[in-house]
């Protein structure tokens, strides 16, 4: 839950708008009877908390890992981190960048696991339509994550 909360708000407010996801979810589960999907049921309070945080506008996300540093290990710790930390931040601006649909469809799907017909379901779509925007969300992370040199590459064998 805390990785679709990272995907929604940023890294930096993602604590608190999981926090108040699941103050929100313990509040209101003794009234709710037999949920069907607990996972899902889960996301679109997250989404909602995601949506009123963004509403509050509390401040913009800033989607960076901080690297600890490991003295014991002579730095390599650190180095480590900071290669994580920047593929991270590449992931996090490269998700940012995608169309809202697409990216709450890889969002719900690929890093909460929801199955398409519940991802269709909080998106307001068909099934159909979510496994596309998730393929679709997929396929512009590759091209905008695609090293340059590839990019290159791929241009050029186009060109013939």
């Amino acid at each position: 839950m805390l990785r679709v909360c990272r995907a929604l708000v940023g890294t930096l407010d993602a604590d608190d708008v999981w926090q108040e996801t699941f103050l929100a979810a313990l509040r209101v589960y003794p009234s709710t009877g037999n949920i069907r999907n607990r996972e899902a049921w889960l996301v679109t309070i997250a989404r909602n908390k995601a949506v009123d945080h963004h509403r509050r506008g509390v401040r913009v996300p800033e989607p960076v890992d901080r690297p600890g540093h490991d003295v014991a290990d002579g730095g390599d710790a650190v180095v480590r981190s900071v290669e994580a930390g920047e593929t991270a931040a590449q992931v996090w601006a490269a998700l940012a960048r995608l169309p809202r649909m697409q990216r709450e469809a890889v969002v719900y799907h690929h890093l909460a696991g929801l199955r398409h017909a519940a991802v269709a379901e909080l998106l307001g779509n068909s099934e159909a339509a979510a496994r596309r925007a998730a393929s679709d969300g997929m396929a512009s992370l590759r091209a905008l994550l695609a090293p340059e040199d590839e990019d290159l590459m791929v241009r050029n064998d186009h060109d013939d």
